[in-house]
C-alpha cells in the first residue's frame, strides 16, 4: 500500500535520517511501494505527530510547523469578550 501525494501535507518536512536532506513527496512516495500497510498506516500517524522513526529499515525525521487557525479568508480567528454579568468558568 503506497502513499498518495495528499497524504503529506506542506506544514509537513520529511529528512532521511538525521542528514540535512529534506525529501520530496514522490521521493517518499517512491520508498512506500516497498511498505506493507501496517507499516503505511504508521508513517501517516508519525506524519501528523512528528519525530523519529524508521520504517522498513530507513530512518525517517518529521518536523510539523505548527498551524496557525485562520480562516478561507486568511484571517485569524475572533474571540468574543464575556457579556457583562456573565461568569468565567
Amino acid at each position: 500500500m503506497t502513499l498518495k501525494k495528499q497524504s503529506i501535507r506542506s506544514n509537513q518536512t520529511i529528512y532521511l535520517g538525521n542528514s540535512k536532506k529534506e525529501l520530496t513527496k514522490d521521493e517518499v512516495i517512491k520508498m512506500s511501494e516497498d511498505w506493507n500497510e501496517t507499516q503505511t498506516k504508521f508513517f501517516k500517524k508519525m506524519l501528523k505527530q512528528g519525530g523519529k522513526f524508521k520504517v522498513n529499515g530507513t530512518s525517517f525525521r518529521v518536523v510539523v510547523e505548527q498551524r496557525t487557525d485562520i480562516d478561507s479568508k486568511g484571517n485569524k480567528p475572533v474571540t468574543v469578550p464575556p457579556l457583562p454579568g456573565e461568569r468565567a468558568f
